[in-house]
């Protein structure tokens, strides 16, 4: 029974972690983990963003994830005045079931955007991204049924880990194939529109604690949003994405009024507050402050699901951060920011 038990424990975190990435509710926050064709598509020098995500509360550190990156662009006499050749740098940890499960990346990626038109209002681009991650299984915080007895519940017993670490390796590590396209557009120099899709795991790794016959599932990613001017302190800020990986599938949209409350259309400090909903599982509260380039956004889910039972309706929090150094003579050229 023990065997049965152990063997149970293992496969369904393996299992987890072959069958969904990380993710953020503010996915439009996190634009190196959503699609690399972002990078370096920014009206800037360069762009710092960060996100913490602690999902499930009621259930301690069940998922807590963040993710940090920075991107720029390069060779900008090189080539053509609206064209866009960028380069990033990003890392993502992730943690699952109070760190018994890690997962951590580093990635390097690139991506080249060719003007349309004479303005550079619109562009097309591809991104590419490789990265090389690391997960840890922690066995020492497994437990298991067969733990309580008589006595009461003891804890890590010698047979429990010599069953555990039969056939299994608690460290895997990998190198990962990432790519995307993007198309970034214009009406009038004033508002921005795009529409992009991604695919993660294009190599499909193998990840397995255990006979490494599992692969890593591509993420296929198709998303789009843009923001649109009201009046000369309003604009609403949407966006959508829908992604498949594996079996699982999830919609998110929604939008987010901005005020400009400083009246500078070169530098504009702003507050935003909007909604995002997941289909048949949360809805995402939005309140976002900009200042001086600096964006800081706050969100939490609220689940819907059916899961709302065990969580309390509580998803959980997610705080987001970008900032972007602003030339001394900005293009003013739009481009994609929710």
């Amino acid at each position: 029974m023990r065997k049965v038990i152990v063997f149970c424990s293992v496969m369904l975190l393996t299992l987890t972690a072959t069958a969904q990435d990380p993710h953020f509710s503010q996915f439009f926050a996190s634009p190196l983990t959503l699609n690399p064709a972002f990078t370096g598509k920014f009206d800037g020098v360069w762009r710092l963003a960060a996100n913490h995500r602690d999902q499930w509360p009621s259930i301690p550190k069940a998922y807590v994830t963040s993710s940090a990156s920075i991107d720029f662009g390069i060779l900008k006499s090189k080539i053509p005045e609206h064209d866009v050749f960028g380069i990033g740098i990003s890392g993502l940890s992730d943690a699952s079931a109070n760190s018994i499960l890690k997962l951590n990346y580093g990635a390097v990626s690139m991506s080249y955007h060719k003007a349309l038109d004479e303005d550079g209002y619109s562009t097309i681009g591809a991104g590419f991204q490789a990265s090389y991650s690391s997960l840890n299984l922690d066995v020492s915080k497994l437990t298991f049924g067969d733990e309580l007895q008589q006595n009461g519940f003891v804890q890590g017993t010698s047979q429990d880990y010599l069953v555990v670490n039969n056939g299994l390796r608690n460290n895997q590590s990998y190198v990962d194939v990432n790519a995307g396209i993007l198309y970034s557009g214009s009406s009038n120099g004033q508002n921005n529109y795009y529409i992009g899709a991604s695919m993660y795991h294009i190599n499909r790794p193998k990840v397995s604690f255990k006979n490494n016959n599992w692969n890593l599932a591509g993420r296929f990613t198709i998303h789009g949003g843009g923001y649109f001017p009201i009046s000369d302190q309003l604009s609403i800020n949407g966006s959508i994405i829908h992604q498949i990986q594996n079996k699982a599938s999830e919609t998110t949209f929604g939008a987010a009024l901005s005020a400009n409350v400083n009246g500078d259309q070169d530098n504009p400090s702003s507050v935003y507050f909007g909604s995002w909903i997941r289909l048949n599982d949360a809805i995402i509260p939005y309140l976002g402050l900009e200042v001086n380039g600096l964006r800081i956004g706050v969100s939490y889910d609220l689940n819907i699901s059916s899961l709302k039972a065990a969580t309390a309706s509580r998803g959980g929090s997610e705080f987001s951060l970008i900032y972007i150094k602003k030339p001394a003579e900005p293009k003013g050229i739009p481009c994609p920011r929710f």
